[in-house]
């Protein structure tokens, strides 16, 4: 079954739960443009989460969902939130979701985790969810240790559920890619945060325009928190700290709030910049409505032409 089947979609593309990011008013917009919008609850208290839900919903009777970040402390609280807000899909990344999964399913929502191996997709179709997102390294943010190429057909062997691509989606060729091993659908992160309606600060919009591939790197490795993100001085610093030998606690410390500082402040400086390796493909912002207009065509054109032996 193909990810519009399931979710009643134009587009077979989920976007991305990214913190500070991913607002009720963003959500709306991708919802109401074909994809599946998500709220990111990543950063956010329950009550914060709920006003976010409420904004959506009075914006679209398009389907939608909320992403839970599991290190979140009030994901206890938000877990009910969904439940009582009538949430109808959820999504989950940073942890295992099994202590939800059963009241979930109960309340008839559907659960797509986002995995980052194949060991962890094959649990979460034990306990019955709906489908898995499996997430490679090429992705933003916090990532876990296999590429999108070799983790999506490891994980397609080993479940029988639906799985959806994520890290590395930018372009109709790499969505043909992903379907070629397997996936049924995509998530999309990094390619949206260059859209007009996507609330990131302009300064975090021209400074994805104008990077590379060889402005993206990784921190947090050796503490075990690995998160891709645009270099500047504050990765720098972060390296340096981390060479030096210090823990993940005083690491956290030292970048706590540099994401609000990028997405709301514009700081390129001191911000944390986080975005996948796709940053060398966007070269332009256009709507949520045009992005994913063009994504889809080029993916139809591709397929076409590989049918026909192009």
């Amino acid at each position: 079954m193909k990810l519009q089947e399931m979710l009643g979609i134009k587009y077979p593309f989920i976007q991305g739960g990214m913190a500070h990011i991913a607002t009720g008013e963003f959500a709306a917009a991708v919802s109401m443009a074909g994809g599946l919008g998500l709220i990111g609850a990543g950063g956010m208290t329950a009550e914060e989460l709920a006003v976010h839900i409420d904004y959506l919903e009075e914006r679209t009777d398009k389907p939608f969902g909320v992403n839970l970040m599991l290190m979140n402390p009030y994901a206890d609280e938000m877990a009910d939130l969904l439940i009582e807000k009538k949430v109808p899909i959820v999504t989950t990344g940073a942890g295992n979701p099994a202590k939800y999964i059963d009241k979930w399913k109960e309340a008839g929502m559907k659960v797509f985790p986002v995995v980052p191996n194949p060991s962890l997709a094959l649990r979460m179709e034990r306990l019955g969810v709906d489908g898995v997102i499996a997430e490679g390294s090429e992705a933003g943010g916090h990532i876990g240790q296999m590429t999108t190429m070799t983790l999506i057909p490891q994980v397609v062997d080993r479940v029988s559920i639906p799985v959806i691509a994520a890290g590395g989606i930018a372009s109709g060729k790499q969505m043909l890619a992903c379907e070629m091993l397997g996936a049924v659908g995509f998530q999309l992160g990094t390619i949206l945060l260059a859209t007009t309606e996507c609330p990131v600060h302009e300064n975090f919009k021209e400074k994805l325009m104008k990077s590379n591939d060889t402005q993206v790197t990784v921190i947090g490795n050796r503490c075990g928190i690995p998160i891709r993100l645009l270099k500047n001085e504050m990765t720098r610093e972060y390296l340096e700290k981390e060479n030096e030998g210090w823990d993940k606690y005083q690491l956290e410390e030292f970048t706590l709030g540099a994401l609000r500082k990028a997405v709301h402040e514009g700081d390129i400086t001191r911000g944390s910049l986080m975005a996948g390796l796709t940053v060398g493909q966007i070269r332009d912002v256009v709507s949520v409505e045009e992005r994913m207009e063009q994504l889809y065509s080029e993916y139809l054109k591709e397929k076409s032409a590989f049918k026909n032996g192009n």
